[in-house]
């Protein structure tokens, strides 16, 4: 007998949800979003079998429901569930970043057809929208699962096995442990990257030359800045104790490290450098994290009509597709550098297999 899925919210991670498990077989798979426009879209491009503007009606046909709207409007709805005339047994499911007040709001329900699991799969992109959905966007993501007691491991287990098409990592955690993590490694670097951008912001006052000399790396480590503001002043504003905490462990090791540049001598400043590069070339490159992993190749380009779209189409003719393009530096008469970056290190290896067998010079930076 099918099981009648819905997915709650069509944006991003909605939709690409969707475009996993859509070809699963034995489920209806429906979508509700208060976008009528995103509704059309689903359904001009079959991303779903059925799509509904009311979340009461859709709902209430479901035997699986993932929330995938902001963690505020996520929380919404789940104060709606108690109110609903549910008939029978459902697992809900959300996708939330943070999970403290989500769950608080899970526990809460006093309906016994409801199966709450907290969920959050720790993968991205700095677009947005359910034109922005990919079909590949979780795979070899971090998936994390928090069973509530509302929830049974039969119950845990269905909901794995429907969304094992995403080829995530499922890993369980606690609410907590799960925010004060995210936290560190997603949240609290997207606040840095905003407040880099705007120191530069601050400085073109006086050097207006720097959003000509703003490329290249700080362009890179600032890009998260990039992001739905109107989605994370939501993951800041319900995880703001852990925010402030961080911020203020943040100014403490900003003044340590002011105190090495005042007073330090060279050995203490390089070693603290060589303290974070070996941290940072510990993590593991080949897994997604909570921040959308990009996988860049140089190309060398020779400055000519057209050497760039050679190179586009070259790789589109494999159907692989390209996350960003920035040339680096091409000047007239000599080779530049063009940045290709990917959504996987499977398109990344492939591309520069392809361009190597046309003759171009590539680099992979590991």
């Amino acid at each position: 007998m099918k099981k009648t899925v819905l997915i709650a919210g069509l944006g991003l991670i909605g939709g690409s949800l969707a475009l996993s498990i859509r070809e699963t077989e034995d489920i209806h798979l429906i979508g509700f979003d208060s976008n009528y426009s995103t509704l059309e879209y689903a359904k001009m491009n079959k991303m779903v079998d059925e799509v509904y503007s009311d979340f009461k009606e859709a709902i209430l046909q479901s035997d699986i429901c993932i929330l995938a709207a902001p963690v505020s409007v996520t929380i919404e709805m789940i104060h709606q569930l108690s109110k609903l005339p549910l008939t029978k047994p459902i697992i809900i499911t959300d996708v939330g970043s943070v999970k403290g007040p989500i769950i608080d709001a899970a526990n809460q329900i006093n309906s016994e057809m409801i199966s709450f699991i907290g969920g959050h799969p720790m993968a991205g992109s700095h677009k947005k929208g359910i034109q922005a959905a990919k079909k590949n966007l979780f795979e070899n993501a971090i998936y994390v699962l928090s069973p509530t007691t509302s929830s049974s491991n039969k119950d845990l287990e269905q909901l794995q096995a429907l969304l094992t098409p995403t080829k995530s990592k499922f890993l369980i955690l606690e609410p907590e442990e799960h925010d004060e993590m995210t936290s560190v490694i997603s949240h609290f670097p997207h606040l840095i990257a905003s407040s880099l951008v705007h120191q530069a912001r601050s400085w073109q006052k006086t050097h207006p030359y720097i959003p000509k000399l703003a490329a290249g790396g700080f362009r890179d480590i600032t890009r998260i800045a990039s992001s739905n503001p109107l989605m994370w002043r939501d993951i800041f504003f319900q995880n703001r104790p852990k925010m402030s905490r961080l911020l203020g462990d943040w100014i403490e090791e900003m003044i340590h490290l002011k105190t090495l540049i005042d007073t330090g001598e060279k050995s203490q400043i390089q070693e603290y450098l060589e303290q974070a590069r070996e941290y940072r070339d510990g993590l593991d490159s080949r897994k997604q994290g909570a921040i959308p992993s990009y996988y860049d190749i140089y190309v060398d380009i020779f400055d000519q009509p057209g050497a760039i779209l050679k190179v586009i189409e070259l790789l589109s003719s494999h159907d692989i597709s390209i996350n960003n393009i920035e040339i680096l530096e091409l000047r007239e008469g000599i080779t530049g550098v063009l940045r290709l970056s990917f959504q996987n290190k499977n398109d990344q290896e492939f591309s520069q297999a392809i361009l190597k067998k046309n003759h171009y010079d590539t680099v992979i930076e590991e």
